[in-house]
């Protein structure tokens, strides 16, 4: 090849890339993306864990969604109030207090406590229960099925199966409420981080069949009802529940408990 098909090659090259340039440089400018500056800086504040415990997809729907005002500003339950108060100040509002909440699972049945109909050996999904006779294993159908869908869905390391039962590392948990949405027998609920007592039972069925299937289960016998001075405990479809914000932790209702189904949270 001579020079003169070398610098025609390279000539050619060159208009071509000029022409490609200013093409994208036009592109960009005529598609460009308007960025909502407050949505940059409320997502440079958020966590970044992309949970979706405040219900959006990540923190950017949820940056996007504040940005709008289609979302509270304290709506990121793993920032918490910390990051709720720097959101407020970057969309020129106040926060109002939520309160640190975590997650409980309402459940002591384990493998001491509870009773079990007949052994399994498949998939251990708590999920796959819908599909197994009697919804598992356990007596109780209301109880822990100790199969770590939970576990494997906390994004923090927070939960743990002791003994068949999951249990919430308290100081752990950001309550994104993940285990709550994915736990089948719907026994997992966001309780405040200052609660004293908690109910530890979901079964609402009544107090001889609860007494058959499990040794630590709620029965519906009022006794906690009866002994309780700020009135923070009621028994709804033979299953105690206290009111936290009645609730001044005295451990009454947990002292008088026959089934000690009551315990500190």
């Amino acid at each position: 090849m001579n020079i003169t098909g070398i610098l025609i090659a390279a000539a050619i090259v060159g208009i071509v890339g000029i022409f490609v340039g200013l093409f994208l440089g036009v592109a960009g400018i005529k598609f460009k993306v308007e960025v909502d500056e407050k949505e940059e800086a409320v997502l440079s504040v958020l966590p970044g864990n992309n949970c979706g415990g405040c219900g959006y997809a990540g923190c950017s729907g949820l940056a996007a969604a504040i940005a709008k005002g289609e979302a509270p500003v304290n709506a990121c339950p793993v920032g918490g109030e910390a990051v709720g108060a720097k959101v407020a100040k970057i969309m020129g509002v106040s926060a109002e207090s939520t309160g640190r909440k975590v997650a409980y699972v309402h459940c002591q049945g384990d493998c001491e406590k509870a009773g079990v109909d007949y052994d399994y050996s498949g998939a251990q999904d708590c999920r796959m229960m819908a599909f197994v006779p009697g919804g598992g294993p356990k007596t109780c159908n209301s109880g822990c099925l100790g199969y770590g869908t939970c576990v494997r869905e906390c994004p923090f390391d927070a939960i743990s199966v002791i003994n068949g039962v999951a249990v919430v590392d308290k100081e752990k948990c950001k309550a994104c409420g993940k285990c709550v949405a994915v736990c089948p027998k719907h026994l997992i609920s966001l309780i405040p981080y200052e609660a004293k007592q908690v109910v530890a039972c979901s079964s609402t069925d009544k107090g001889p069949v609860t007494m058959k299937a499990c040794q630590a289960g709620c029965i519906g016998c009022g006794i906690c009802v009866r002994n309780c001075p700020s009135q923070a405990v009621t028994v709804t479809d033979f299953h105690a529940v206290i009111d936290q914000e009645k609730c001044t932790g005295c451990g009454i209702c947990a002292e008088k408990c026959p089934k000690k189904a009551i315990v500190k949270a």
